[in-house]
């Protein structure tokens, strides 16, 4: 086991802090930390190495995600780190932070649902309108303005809006 020093602990929290405020490009309201791509920051003799997780295999974000994570680095005073993309295990929603959540439905975008819930393994959704919170929805088709959205509409306001789906 290697002994971490008091500077490589600084310079975790220095890189983390960095990485954790890029936002996502699809999403912009999200940081990589709100939705749980951000897995893992390390220090080695004073090189450090981030680890991210797409969404899903072949996110066509996760390039941009990790230049921008490069920039943030190096704004912070921290040259050439590693971006490494970590697979396994796959990336959830349910690593999406409570915050996420929120900024989602408060950006107009329903929020993934527990993947626990019994209704997932019947295929039965309920979602929330994020402009009326009515749960009378339905789905209009499974692909919305991103991969990882679906288009609904809600029945009681009539208005149309992305559900952020379950993985």
């Amino acid at each position: 086991m290697v002994a971490v020093t008091h500077n490589d602990a600084e310079l975790r929290r220095r890189a983390w802090d960095a990485a954790a405020g890029v936002v996502d490009p699809e999403i912009p309201v999200l940081t990589i930390a709100d939705l749980g791509v951000l897995r893992d920051v390390a220090v080695s003799g004073g090189q450090v190495e981030v680890a991210i997780t797409p969404t899903y295999s072949g996110c066509p974000a996760m390039n941009m995600i990790a230049l921008e994570i490069e920039l943030a680095l190096e704004r912070a005073g921290i040259g050439r780190p590693k971006i490494r993309t970590v697979l396994s295990p796959a990336w959830t929603t349910d690593w999406m932070s409570q915050d996420g959540r929120r900024k989602l439905r408060e950006y107009g975008i329903a929020p993934p649902q527990a993947s626990r819930s019994r209704r997932a393994l019947f295929g039965e959704q309920r979602v929330a309108c994020p402009q009326c919170g009515s749960g009378d929805t339905e789905v209009l088709s499974e692909f919305g303005s991103t991969s990882c959205k679906a288009l609904w509409r809600c029945r009681s306001c009539r208005e149309p809006f992305d559900y952020f789906k379950c993985h």
